[in-house]
């Protein structure tokens, strides 16, 4: 059950975002992109190739899962490896653009005082590549991978690593994110107020015993959560 917002609204001082499918649509970046390289092919199946990303063998980011695809189709050749590699990052990083409101709300909060952080499992290139294209970069005072924390979520080490540095105590910050397991439970287990971006869950998948404090329906809903439209 969500709680009101005179619970927390008066207290929250910094609010961390997890990165994909929170503030833009990466899924469905990778998505074309895994159309554009099975284009180039001129054979295969794009949500096959896409499916080879969630298999958790090599990552989600993972050049070998393209590797791997190519072999399937018995057509894998080094040449044909790295033009598919190049497109498919080409194109991915095209695709990404911040969700509407998403840089006007980070403004709005960084106005009232908020601290503004990123907490992310991608790899510091990729996440620094994504927040320079989408122009949203300059909006966060520090951002963590799991190269700078030293784990992954759903261990809390990412989000205790950005609450010390933006020098703000768990009870008093949000976390923001589009997963129930990897975002919403850590938040959740350090005693942050948590609103999980419904609008990014593209896997559609339930979890019963995760809840959280608040469900956005879009990004831009931020401000009137932590308080900001009644100061």
């Amino acid at each position: 059950m969500q709680a009101t917002l005179s619970t927390w609204h008066n207290k929250i001082e910094a609010v961390l975002c997890d990165m994909d499918n929170t503030l833009f649509d990466l899924v469905g970046a990778k998505r074309e992109a895994c159309r554009c390289v099975v284009d180039y092919l001129g054979t295969g199946d794009p949500e096959t190739l896409f499916s080879q990303f969630l298999r958790g063998i090599h990552g989600f980011e993972d050049h070998r899962n393209i590797r791997d695809y190519l072999n399937d189709l018995g057509v894998y050749e080094p040449e044909t490896f790295e033009v598919c590699c190049r497109t498919y990052e080409d194109v991915k990083l095209d695709g990404v653009t911040a969700y509407p409101g998403v840089e006007e709300t980070l403004r709005c909060l960084a106005d009232a005082g908020i601290g503004l952080a990123v907490a992310t499992d991608a790899e510091s290139f990729q996440a620094r590549r994504r927040l320079e294209k989408t122009g949203l970069i300059d909006h966060f005072e520090v951002v963590v991978t799991p190269e700078i924390s030293g784990r992954r979520k759903p261990e809390p080490d990412s989000l205790l690593y950005a609450l010390r540095q933006l020098d703000t105590a768990p009870a008093k910050a949000m976390m923001v994110g589009d997963s129930l397991v990897r975002d919403i439970a850590p938040g959740r287990l350090l005693g942050m107020v948590t609103a999980f971006a419904a609008y990014g869950e593209w896997r559609r998948s339930s979890v019963a015993n995760v809840e959280a404090d608040i469900v956005l329906a879009e990004f831009a809903e931020l401000p009137g959560h932590v308080g900001i439209l009644g100061r």
